[in-house]
């Protein structure tokens, strides 16, 4: 029986000129778009487009941690829950968390509990809620950059935004920002998340295997794109909050007051038999 493996090598990533299948320099990243505040009921909220991926991010908390034995003195849960829609694949996925989920669903809390300023919020829990609802490779990147915009917006104080992003090796080259079929048919995928403002990182995973030349290859590759992740963060967030002098002009002038009623004087009491002076 002929190896399966043997056989998806033989898919070539990387055309003649250089480019990858879908175009792109080894260096590109896909196209991104984030908006902020997209949910009303959640304290803060995130929406990502990332390639093909598509991605929510809720926020609810700090609030009260339940069950109560979970319940710290000294400072707030971070607790993140991520979960990929049924319908998010071209295979219909089983509902329900699976091992892979509660993985990335830990090293996400274990990412932001590096951030918040947890010490503040004592007996309370942070609850992060992420939904893939469309996977085209990078999800666990693509959440938490969007659940760390959907922070900002719930108002939890941190030292910074997260940003993550992944590189990988495909056909030998080293690459950013890989997509489903470089994902499943390249020779390796190494997530990253840092705090742009001091270059720590707070989440570092890898499936396969590179030197160590190309480790640094693809560290360098991804802390360049978090950094224009950030700005994209930011610029998200000013959407969110800014406001123009255009947008002063739209609303319309305040209605004015109803006048005050004028002052009337009491009148005098009533005068009694005896004359107003009495007896």
């Amino acid at each position: 029986m002929e190896d399966i493996e043997h056989i998806e090598k033989q898919m070539k990533l990387i055309r003649a000129d250089g480019r990858r299948l879908d175009g792109r320099k080894p260096d590109e990243l896909r196209p991104v778009r984030i908006e902020a505040g997209v949910l009303r009921r959640a304290d803060g909220s995130a929406y990502i487009e990332w390639g093909g991926n598509k991605v929510l991010a809720a926020v609810y908390g700090p609030r009260e941690a339940h069950p109560r034995h979970l319940q710290d003195p000294a400072r707030a849960l971070v607790q993140c829950r991520y979960n990929m829609a049924p319908f998010s694949v071209s295979d219909r996925k089983r509902p329900g968390p699976d091992r892979r989920s509660v993985e990335i669903s830990k090293v996400i809390s274990e990412a932001f509990s590096a951030v918040v300023f947890r010490e503040q919020f004592p007996r309370t829990s942070v609850d992060i809620f992420i939904e893939v609802l469309q996977a085209d490779a990078g999800t666990r990147c693509a959440g938490l950059t969007a659940a760390s915009v959907a922070l900002a917006d719930a108002g939890v104080p941190m030292r910074d935004l997260v940003a993550s992003c992944a590189s990988g090796k495909i056909d030998g080259v080293v690459c950013l920002d890989l997509n489903k079929e470089e994902d499943n048919f390249g020779d390796a995928d190494c997530p990253l998340a840092i705090v742009p403002r001091t270059g720590e990182i707070v989440l570092l995973q890898m499936d396969g295997h590179l030197t160590l030349d190309e480790f640094e290859k693809a560290m360098e590759l991804s802390i360049g794109a978090t950094h224009r992740l950030y700005e994209m963060q930011r610029d998200a967030l000013r959407r969110r909050y800014s406001t123009t002098l255009e947008d002063i002009l739209k609303e319309p002038p305040p209605l004015p007051a109803p006048p005050a009623p004028e002052f009337e004087p009491p009148p005098p009491p009533p005068e009694d038999d005896f004359g107003p002076e009495g007896i």
